[in-house]
């Protein structure tokens, strides 16, 4: 495929030189995130893409020949996850510009949610390190009211995703409860995974009880907070239940936070893309961020007419109240145990991928989660999901080596998990000049969003 070739020239020009087998970070302050603690002035030693070394920078020995990063008074932590993201075809333009923005924003693994076969040889290229780009794990194209037209083939399309190899099932809407529900015994029957959506149809309790592994944008909980005879929009409610908002009660938040928990259901909230959607001053904040030069200008373009076309006829009250909800509701998942995922569905509407994965953070802290349970939503909850504990998550001796150096203590300020100073993906080193070098392929003067 000429897009994964051009690719593959862009990663040679950042790693036709030699690299060092060994890589040691000296006195940086290390956040393993096996417990809310900073180890200060350590060596982190890196052979062969594995940490194999951990301890006091005064007397941890440097192996000879090893690459020397300079970690003084910076903290490294395990690189994040984004598992909401929309992977550009194969074959499309815009491939290498997403992968290298989620790498520059310190992202070194993706769930694509949206898949489609040129994905596979992807996710290979990726694992073998021939691409420059975040781990990939992805589901096939989507079971919606599309692409489903009866139960039978709802199976059949399991089936055929199995046998290809994708790693999970994307839900989208528009599935009606008998063909949910044979996709999901052909699932069970596989031991392939269902996430997404849920459908109206179906709805939360139903998908709960089915065994759904994520519920991706707080999809359907929304009419589970109001009584079925209050609703005059049948439980729809516009973009995720946005407009139930006014009769919305929250005190049914914590019997649907127990069910989930009980189901063992993650959520991937996306608050960024709800908040940048329904909030039209948060909207307008979102159009004007400096990331939206690395966005084609006609990408940025549209993002606006789509928010505005939302948003056109939403009260502003309800919108308010919506997001509040949504707080409570993130809150009561993560106080309940119910796990959470990072993730922002980049790049949808002012989600530049990698940059708004940190905006998320940010929205998590604001409903009330610390700064170290926002990120164990993109890294330990990630592995346990992903099953990949053994290797990923942390920053323990034995782990693979990808990693994120920050310029300040992200648990302090959740806002330092942006000041990104350096990358290592699968053990090359990408310091901030090679990350600027990648950042600037993609740099526009301005965002449109002044002339719109």
């Amino acid at each position: 495929m000429q897009t994964l070739k051009r690719v593959l020239g862009i990663a040679a020009l950042f790693f036709t030189t030699a690299q060092a087998a060994d890589t040691a970070f000296i006195n940086v302050n290390v956040v393993p995130m096996t417990e809310e603690v900073v180890h200060v002035s350590q060596t982190v030693v890196v052979s062969d893409g594995r940490i194999t070394a951990i301890g006091d920078v005064d007397v941890t020995e440097i192996p000879d020949g090893a690459a020397v990063v300079d970690g003084t008074d910076r903290y490294v932590m395990p690189g994040l996850a984004e598992m909401h993201a929309h992977v550009p075809a194969a074959d499309s333009p815009d491939l290498e510009r997403v992968l290298n923005l989620f790498i520059a924003n310190g992202v070194t693994q993706v769930r694509g949610m949206l898949g489609e076969p040129g994905h596979l040889e992807l996710r290979e290229k990726l694992a073998a390190g021939d691409l420059t780009g975040p781990a990939l794990y992805t589901s096939g194209p989507s079971f919606n009211g599309r692409s489903v037209s009866d139960p039978k083939q709802a199976a059949a399309m399991v089936h055929e995703q199995h046998a290809a190899g994708y790693d999970f099932l994307k839900v989208h809407p528009g599935l009606t409860r008998a063909e949910f529900t044979a996709m999901v015994v052909a699932a069970n029957d596989l031991g392939i995974r269902f996430a997404g959506h849920v459908p109206d149809d179906v709805g939360v309790p139903l998908a709960l009880e089915l065994g759904i592994s994520t519920i991706d944008h707080l999809d359907g909980y929304m009419p589970e907070l109001i009584a079925a005879r209050q609703d005059p929009t049948g439980g729809v409610g516009g973009f995720f239940g946005v407009s139930l908002a006014g009769i919305a009660d929250p005190g049914r938040i914590p019997a649907i936070a127990d069910a989930t928990l009980e189901a063992g259901t993650w959520n991937v909230p996306t608050q960024s893309l709800f908040v940048q959607v329904v909030d039209r001053t948060s909207a307008g904040v979102a159009a004007n961020r400096p990331e939206m030069k690395y966005m084609p200008e006609a990408t940025v373009g549209r993002w606006i007419d789509a928010q505005r076309e939302i948003s056109a006829d939403l009260d502003p009250g309800v919108a308010s109240r919506a997001i509040e909800l949504r707080k409570k509701l993130i809150l009561e998942l993560q106080q309940r145990g119910a796990g959470l995922l990072l993730g922002s569905d980049a790049p949808q509407i002012f989600n530049v991928p990698g940059f708004s994965i940190h905006h998320e953070l940010r929205y998590l802290v604001d409903a009330g989660l610390s700064p170290y349970e926002a990120l164990l939503s993109g890294t330990v909850n990630t592995a346990r999901w992903f099953g990949t504990e053994p290797e990923s998550g942390t920053v323990e001796v034995g782990k693979r080596a990808d990693l994120v150096v920050l310029d300040d203590n992200p648990l302090a300020d959740i806002g330092n998990s942006r000041r990104v100073h350096g990358v290592m993906l699968r053990g090359r080193w990408l310091g901030r000049p090679e990350l600027d070098a990648l950042l600037r392929r993609y740099e526009r003067a301005a965002s449109p969003a002044s002339s719109r």
